[in-house]
């Protein structure tokens, strides 16, 4: 690739850009796949003669379907779902008649490791949660469900399953819901945080959420539970702003490399707290936090 003038991302080690005054191509290396794309059809043709002159390899066209999802490539627009997989995955466990649910997880659900619930085969629970967790690459509304089932792997019980197979039944019910990519998009990158406070029965730790948009355009979100004990609402909110807002910067570096000039992207909080150590770092007995 760096002999075909291409450059290396500075965030993305398997990203290639190649720039030509206005003109950009990127190529993105999947093992052994490569997805390129281009504002101009003539650095495609050249990059495709180069990669042909030097490799065995056939163009499959127009990327509709790639890792299980389905891309539609519309007139102003670009929709990733994963219908066809969904289908398979519901037949594969058996749950095609099963009743819809509303929701992936119920308001009154507080798993925990229910020592004296009947145990379910490991290998049964491990792959239906290897098999969800492929959705959440274009299904952020069951990625914190997902987590929180996926936390019990190693000794699941008959709740934590039946918790699993509801994520299933929500997913019957909303198989054509993806995400939805306008061509014209601005160029405002911005983030969301958002957490539950010491809601894991096990060890009382918050689980962050956040996600982030550019323009109208969902692009990037993760759930994770954080790694201490948290004493206070402003002090895990803080936490997981701090870490949140690492990923932005991140996401501001990634679109540089695109020739996208984006700085000062705001993450917003609905901790009026933790918004203020922002400003102002002190100490402050309910947070436990000191600089």
């Amino acid at each position: 690739m760096l002999l075909n003038d291409c450059q290396r991302s500075q965030v993305d080690k398997t990203l290639f850009i190649k720039k030509s005054e206005s003109k950009i191509i990127l190529v993105q290396v999947y093992v052994d796949d490569i997805i390129f794309g281009s504002t101009n059809d003539l650095l495609c043709q050249d990059f495709v003669s180069a990669m042909q002159g030097e490799f065995e390899m056939s163009m499959m066209g127009e990327l509709n379907y790639f890792l299980v999802l389905q891309i539609k490539h519309m007139k102003t627009e670009t929709f990733l779902s994963q219908t066809k997989y969904c289908r398979d995955v519901l037949r594969k466990f058996e749950m095609e008649n099963y009743k819809e649910a509303s929701t992936p997880i119920s308001k009154s659900c507080y798993l925990d490791a229910d020592e004296n619930e009947t145990v379910v085969v490991q290998t049964k629970f491990k792959g239906l949660i290897r098999s969800l967790l492929y959705f959440t690459a274009s299904r952020p509304d069951i990625m914190f469900s997902v987590c929180i089932c996926a936390r019990f792997e190693a000794d699941p019980k008959e709740s934590h399953y039946n918790a699993t197979k509801r994520i299933l039944k929500y997913l019957k019910g909303t198989t054509n819901v993806g995400l939805l990519y306008l061509n014209e998009a601005t160029l405002n990158l911005k983030g969301y945080s958002d957490l539950d406070f010491a809601r894991c029965k096990l060890d009382r730790k918050s689980t962050s959420g956040t996600c982030y948009l550019l323009g109208a355009s969902l692009i990037s979100w993760n759930n994770k539970k954080q790694a201490c004990v948290a004493l206070s609402t402003a002090e895990v909110e803080f936490i997981a702003a701090g870490s949140n807002y690492a990923q932005i910067s991140w996401l501001e570096q990634q679109l540089s490399d695109f020739g996208l000039k984006v700085t000062k992207a705001p993450l917003f909080c609905d901790n009026t707290n933790a918004i203020n150590l922002t400003k102002n770092i002190v100490y402050h007995s309910r947070t436990k936090y000191r600089h």
